[in-house]
């Protein structure tokens, strides 16, 4: 697999200001704009577009941590598993969950997602800790967005979609999913506490014979 740290000519202890530092004297050499052979031009927006890449990933704390894990897994493509890493991940997300560490459990869910975002299981635990951590909302959206269209009959999901875009003020999107929750999971305390808040008092009698009279 590809060592960005390799590729920068940096160590694996470099801080960030290092490692923008160099990216930034190998970018002056190594920038498109400097060479004008057609032939070579590609080669030299290739090797540019990698330094990117590289920087970008050694400078963002949790793609650093990947990037970490994912070297000392093994340097060999073959023996390369993300759906295997990723369940390393989620199951250290699950356990900091449990245990109340809602920024750990965060960045465990959010790697496990990172290296394979085809597990239903890891989209919905991310955004179920997402809408319980301030300024996460809109990560969480993304990960129930993902979480429904590999899982779309599972009532939880629905739950958290419906508290996730009442958060982020999407009302009608809340209520849709609110009545797919309601319908598959109906006697859910987590359901009935938010169709209490998506309706008001006067309203809420008679909610689950038949929720806002709409879809919606």
């Amino acid at each position: 697999m590809t060592n960005y740290y390799e590729i920068l000519g940096v160590s694996r202890d470099s801080s960030d200001e290092v490692i923008r530092n160099r990216f930034r004297a190998l970018a002056r050499d190594a920038h498109p704009d400097r060479v004008s052979d057609p032939a070579k031009k590609a080669e030299a927006e290739a090797r540019f577009q990698l330094l990117t890449e590289a920087v970008n990933v050694l400078t963002n704390g949790q793609r650093r941590k990947a990037h970490d894990f994912d070297l000392d897994k093994g340097a060999g493509a073959s023996t390369f598993d993300p759906a295997a890493i990723a369940k390393v991940y989620l199951a250290k997300g699950v356990k900091a969950y449990r245990e109340g560490d809602l920024a750990t459990a965060f960045q465990q869910f959010d790697l496990s997602v990172h290296h394979w975002n085809k597990d239903a299981k890891a989209l919905h635990y991310l955004a179920l800790v997402c809408s319980r951590i301030p300024g996460k909302e809109r990560r969480g959206v993304e990960a129930v967005e993902g979480a429904l269209r590999l899982d779309g009959e599972n009532g939880a999901v629905h739950r958290e979609a419906a508290r996730l875009y009442l958060q982020v003020g999407l009302r009608t999107k809340a209520e849709r999913h609110l009545q797919e929750a309601l319908q598959r999971i109906p006697e859910d305390g987590e359901v009935q506490r938010l169709a209490s808040e998506l309706k008001p008092p006067s309203e809420n009698r008679g909610l689950l014979g038949g929720l806002f009279g709409r879809k919606g």
